[in-house]
């Protein structure tokens, strides 16, 4: 990196940062779009307040002097120039969609992060030999439209863009036809593949959404990797019957068998500590009448691990699972799995990177395991990539009540600035 601070004496590229009460503003006003009354913020993909937001965020970046491309599927990218634009972009960014009774900060603040840095550096006068791009990708959250994750997805070719578009929320409404009403429908190719550029690097700053930092009292985690995850939809069969009449041994309750199924699931993730996750999230019983034995039961299985190995493990438990429930009672049971994502190790180089960030500006640190899916997980597959996590109040998260420590957030996006700048190569910091 070539490195040549203010010979007047100004601020140096060692003693930059970013600007913590401007950084928590520009989440406060982001979250006046979509406020709820306790506190959250609901504003689902491509709606209108939606569009609301992304106009913000363009606005802002082009007031600090950023161009605009928005792809196919609706991804922003806002781009600083470097003095070297044939070099791939340096990145960071997240998303702005929420969950329904979402909070402040979920995605929001690696977009504002990614926003703060480039502010700093406007601030300073640092010239970078790379170009900078703050990255908005489109529907992760996943609450209006299926699949999560879509717009970081096309991007690395996880599913195609034709099958993104086609996507439908509760009302019919397609991807395709959103993007279009609120006015972000690219026309840039959406995927690697299809040409949209690659990252020299690609960072993203996250809150942690669960509580290990707060636990340990830590600032920062540096995010090694992510958990693999599978989920399954399973339907147990029985009879539906008469709650009366019908003696118990000559029963053919599904319910009763998937009780049973649902506590080896979390069995299952217990013997594969310290990474293994285990939830039920989702039961439909029919016919869901109180003096009727239920005849089908449908419910959902996510499970999660560092390692394929550790996810094949327990995927064949509950396999197995299953057969010794058909075998004890006298109904039938379907697994069908629904979603996979690899467990992904982030570029050593990167984490390192954010590891001897904060180590040099004297904040705690550990490694950390994400158990949440993020943007970062798919374009790690087209480029090397980096995760910093700082804490969130009480681990809570996807939830209105969501919160997190104005310092924290500084800290984060001061690595992220650091990290970010080691990459893109500093060629003057002007007086």
């Amino acid at each position: 990196m070539n490195v040549r601070l203010n010979e007047g004496g100004g601020v140096g590229v060692e003693a930059l940062s970013v600007e913590g009460d401007r950084l928590w503003q520009s989440l406060m006003d982001l979250a006046r779009i979509g406020a709820t009354d306790k506190g959250g913020v609901c504003r689902l993909a491509l709606t209108e307040l939606d569009r609301q937001a992304r106009d913000q965020f363009v606005a802002w970046m082009r007031a600090e002097g950023c161009s605009i491309r928005v792809d196919a599927i609706g991804n922003i990218f806002a781009r600083r120039p470097g003095e070297r634009d044939d070099l791939p972009a340096i990145a960071t960014g997240s998303h702005i969609d929420t969950q329904p009774t979402g909070g402040k900060f979920d995605g929001n603040y690696g977009v504002m992060a990614g926003l703060e840095v480039v502010r700093a550096l406007n601030q300073a006068g640092i010239r970078t030999e790379a170009p900078i791009e703050v990255c908005v990708w489109t529907n992760e959250e996943g609450s209006r439209f299926v699949p999560v994750m879509m717009g970081s997805g096309v991007y690395a070719e996880a599913f195609s863009l034709e099958h993104a578009l086609t996507r439908t929320d509760h009302e019919g409404v397609s991807v395709g036809q959103a993007l279009v009403a609120i006015g972000y429908a690219g026309t840039e190719a959406a995927s690697v593949a299809a040409g949209a550029p690659r990252f020299g690097a690609y960072f993203e700053a996250h809150i942690e959404q669960g509580p290990v930092l707060e636990d340990a009292a830590t600032t920062i985690g540096v995010v090694t990797g992510a958990l693999g995850q599978r989920w399954y939809d399973v339907t147990v069969t029985g009879m539906e019957a008469h709650a009366g009449p019908t003696p118990m041994r000559l029963r053919k309750d599904a319910l009763f068998a998937a009780t049973h199924l649902m506590q080896q699931v979390i069995e299952i993730a217990l013997a594969h500590q310290p990474d293994g996750r285990g939830t039920v999230g989702c039961v439909e019983v029919f016919p869901n009448s109180r003096n009727v034995i239920p005849g089908r039961v449908g419910f959902t299985v996510d499970f999660r691990h560092a390692t394929d190995e550790g996810l094949l493990a327990m995927d064949a438990a509950l396999r197995a699972a299953a057969e010794a429930l058909c075998a004890r009672f006298p109904v039938g049971i379907e697994i069908e799995q629904v979603v996979y994502y690899e467990p992904i190790a982030f570029d050593r180089t990167l984490v390192a990177a954010v590891r001897e960030g904060a180590a040099r500006a004297g904040l705690s640190h550990l490694d950390i395991v994400s158990g949440a899916g993020h943007d970062a997980v798919y374009v790690a597959r087209t480029a090397p990539a980096a995760m910093i996590f700082v804490p969130c109040k009480d681990g809570i998260s996807h939830n209105e009540i969501e919160d997190a420590d104005p310092v924290h957030l500084a800290a984060g996006a001061n690595v992220l600035l650091h990290a970010m700048l080691a990459r893109a190569g500093v060629v003057a910091a002007e007086p």
